[in-house]
């Protein structure tokens, strides 16, 4: 063989070596690159809502949990997100405010409460920050050193944080007024919630307990569906300590409400300690390498229960 044609097929094979490892080590970048090639989704159309569901408008649902809990849903959005409205004696939360498909959540909530309302994410996914900058009061989690990205008061989730690349959003400015730590106790006057720090999905995601209503509201670290864990920032690992703190922390009782619903439903997504529990035996399985059931190469699928599956990174 002549030299000329050696050395292209070395250079060749050289190129291919460099061009697998570098997609290998960067594989969720690449995954998300080549989501963001498609079209977003087109909304969808509900035909009907379940007893206890109303529309607000024709595209924001409501569905009080309890006289002071209203989980806000977004039925026509792909992704079917929910949003909750937590309400004291003398002020509010907002737990997550959806994608930004529609701006007018703020004044959805002003319509519901006349009290001082706080918006707070469960995580920095555009799907759940998209309406966060058109409130006044803003709190984010003080974890994972996103406190450390603050520019003249000013924070901007990474490209990474956000993801919404994938479907042409733009990061959102965002003025923190208060700084949630894990651990911390926001009272609403009446009503106390515990700020949980629940990462596995993204490093700064958090929940929030409200132990005297029962209710754990878990963002995108628990609802009926499949559960990501191979996104950019995503860990198999600290998904795991993160549910085995939620088990010490959640009694038999509790009722969680995730981020989003189920395809064929409309009501807010609740699961229960018993699903935590199978899905941290899962995450054990995976670690230990006995886990069962695995399917897929990028990500790898993982059957927890009826209600939700786990996708994960294999080389996580």
């Amino acid at each position: 063989m002549r030299r000329p044609v050696v050395l292209f097929l070395i250079a060749l094979w050289l190129l291919t070596t460099i061009v697998f490892v570098w997609s290998v080590a960067n594989r969720r970048t690449v995954l998300i690159h080549v989501m963001s090639l498609a079209d977003p989704p087109a909304l969808l159309e509900v035909e009907s809502l379940e007893e206890g569901v109303a529309w607000w408008d024709d595209y924001f649902t409501l569905e009080w949990l309890d006289e002071r809990t209203l989980a806000i849903g977004e039925p026509r959005f792909a992704q079917r997100n929910f949003a909750y409205l937590i309400l004291g004696e003398d002020r509010a939360v907002l737990f997550d405010t959806g994608p930004g498909v529609r701006t007018s959540l703020r004044r959805l909530v002003e319509e519901v409460t006349d009290l001082p309302v706080v918006a707070a994410p469960s995580h920095l996914h555009y799907d759940h920050i998209g309406n966060l900058a058109y409130f006044d009061e803003i709190a984010l989690m003080d974890v994972a050193g996103v406190r450390d990205q603050l520019v003249d008061g000013v924070l901007v989730p990474t490209p990474d944080q956000f993801l919404g690349q994938i479907e042409d959003y733009t990061a959102p400015r965002l003025r923190p007024t208060e700084w949630w730590p894990p651990g911390a106790r926001i009272d609403l006057g009446g009503r106390t919630l515990l700020v949980v720090h629940t990462p596995g999905h993204t490093p700064e995601s958090i929940s929030l307990w409200d132990e005297a209503s029962g209710y754990f509201f878990a963002g995108d670290f628990l609802y009926p569906g499949p559960l990501f864990a191979f996104l950019p920032g995503s860990s198999a690992a600290d998904y795991r300590m993160a549910v085995d703190h939620a088990a010490t922390l959640l009694p038999t009782h509790v009722r969680s409400y995730g981020g989003h619903g189920k395809l064929d439903s409309t009501r807010a997504p609740a699961l229960t300690r018993r699903d935590l529990l199978d899905l941290g035996a899962v995450l054990e399985g995976i670690e230990d390498g006995t886990a069962a059931g695995g399917s897929g190469l990028f990500p790898r699928t993982y059957p927890v229960n009826g209600e939700l599956d786990l996708w994960v990174d294999p080389l996580d």
